[in-house]
């Protein structure tokens, strides 16, 4: 299998695509203010960078990370059903970390969902461990939280 991970520098139709379907996919299982990712515009604002891999040319899977004082976060990781499997989760992961090792921060770190075991395996095989709630997410209501799952990753 060949992939690619490129950055993405604009909210493309590919973008705007994976992200409709993550959305999708997210509702099924959150109501709206258990859902904490950035908008199609944020994923593109000046502190986040956003990646997309390829299959066969074809964008099949996203991630960003946006880079805060102090720490980066993992944001919108979705890889397409079809492909899963196939190692372009981990792939975009390491991607990831690298732009956040290259921005100098020293923690990785993320918000996701109780149901989401795929999600939670793949970050715990990548080395984050559960921590509290950071940034934002610390000054939100416990009840808009009550989903989330919290993980870090030292980067030095």
């Amino acid at each position: 299998m060949t992939y690619v991970i490129e950055r993405a520098i604009l909210p493309t139709l590919e973008v705007e695509e994976l992200i409709t379907e993550l959305n999708d996919i997210l509702a099924q299982s959150y109501s709206a203010d258990q859902r904490h990712g950035l908008s199609l515009d944020e994923l593109f604002e000046p502190h986040v960078r956003f990646f997309l891999a390829r299959l066969a040319g074809e964008a099949v899977a996203c991630g960003g990370v946006a880079i805060f004082d102090g720490y980066a976060e993992v944001k919108r990781m979705y890889t397409r059903p079809a492909v899963r499997g196939r190692g372009l989760a981990k792939a975009l992961l390491r991607r990831i970390e690298e732009e956040a090792r290259a921005a100098g921060v020293p923690v990785l770190r993320l918000e996701t969902g109780a149901h989401q075991p795929e999600s939670i395996g793949l970050y715990e095989a990548a080395g984050f461990r559960s921590c509290g709630p950071f940034g934002p997410y610390a000054a939100m209501p416990a009840n808009a939280i009550e989903l989330s799952l919290f993980y870090e990753k030292a980067l030095t």
